[in-house]
């Protein structure tokens, strides 16, 4: 029997969201609040930082929580959607290839960590 897919759940004082991980593009940081985007570009806030969210996955998810990569302060990301590392124009894009394409700007430190990370797969 096949165990079901884990899902994570976020609840809070008057909501709760469950969402399957490998829908999670990225979750951005806004202060207190912390914003998730979907691969269906739906966006939802949760009122949560980004270390209680990281904190959330890894206990929800245990070891399947690595596809989650915290890039610096403010940037959760999920490591199945990278698509470009450009390092010196400190940009980062995520997608799917097919249906979205998210761009955005990470320091040079932490995109050349993500890099390291990314290139020490390739030879595991």
């Amino acid at each position: 029997m096949n165990s079901p897919m884990r899902q994570l759940i976020f609840p809070t004082s008057i909501d709760l969201v469950r969402i399957a991980p490998e829908r999670i593009v990225y979750i951005s940081s806004d202060g207190n609040y912390s914003t998730l985007v979907q691969a269906d570009g739906e966006v939802r806030m949760l009122s949560f930082q980004l270390g209680q969210i990281e904190k959330m996955i890894a206990d929800q998810l245990g070891s399947a929580g690595n596809r989650f990569i915290r890039i610096g302060k403010s940037l959760i990301i999920n490591r199945s959607y990278i698509y470009y590392i450009n390092v010196p124009k400190q940009k980062l894009v995520l997608s799917d290839v097919a249906t979205f394409s998210h761009t955005m700007s990470a320091s040079k430190e932490a995109l050349k960590s993500l890099k390291d990370l990314m290139e020490k797969e390739i030879t595991l």
